[in-house]
C-alpha cells in the first residue's frame, strides 16, 4: 500500500521528498487504480518514491489538477512538478515512461 497524501500535506511532503516522486491519483471504486497501485508498489520500488491521493477524500486537489480520468500519475523531482506520466499499466511501460519523463525538461504544473 502506498503512503497517502491529502490536501493538507500534499505540497509539503513532496517538497520534503528528495529525488523523483510519483503521485497516483485514484479512487477506491476504480479497478484500474487498484492495479496501478499494486504495480507502482512493485515495479518502481527503489527507483522513485510513490504516493497516492484518494480523490474522494481530497476533492480540492482533484479539482485543482482538473482530473477527469483515473488513474492519473504526476511526476515530481525534488518537490517540483516535472510531468504528467501517461503509460500503459505494465511494469515495462511504466519504467520506460518514467525514464523518458525524467530525461525530458520539466513541465508546468497543471
Amino acid at each position: 500500500m502506498l503512503p497517502s497524501l491529502t490536501e493538507f500535506d500534499y505540497h509539503q511532503r513532496l517538497a520534503a521528498t528528495p529525488g523523483p516522486a510519483l503521485v497516483l491519483f485514484s479512487s477506491p471504486d476504480c479497478g484500474a487504480c487498484r492495479v496501478a497501485e499494486r504495480l507502482l508498489s512493485h515495479a518502481l520500488a527503489g527507483r522513485v518514491t510513490c504516493y497516492k491521493v484518494d480523490v474522494q477524500q481530497a476533492t480540492a486537489l482533484a479539482r485543482a489538477f482538473d482530473l477527469f480520468h483515473l488513474p492519473a500519475l504526476f511526476l515530481y523531482r525534488d518537490g517540483h512538478f516535472h510531468a504528467a506520466l501517461r503509460s500503459e499499466l505494465t511494469a515495462e511501460a511504466l519504467r520506460a515512461a518514467l525514464d523518458a519523463a525524467l530525461a525530458s525538461p520539466p513541465q508546468e504544473e497543471p
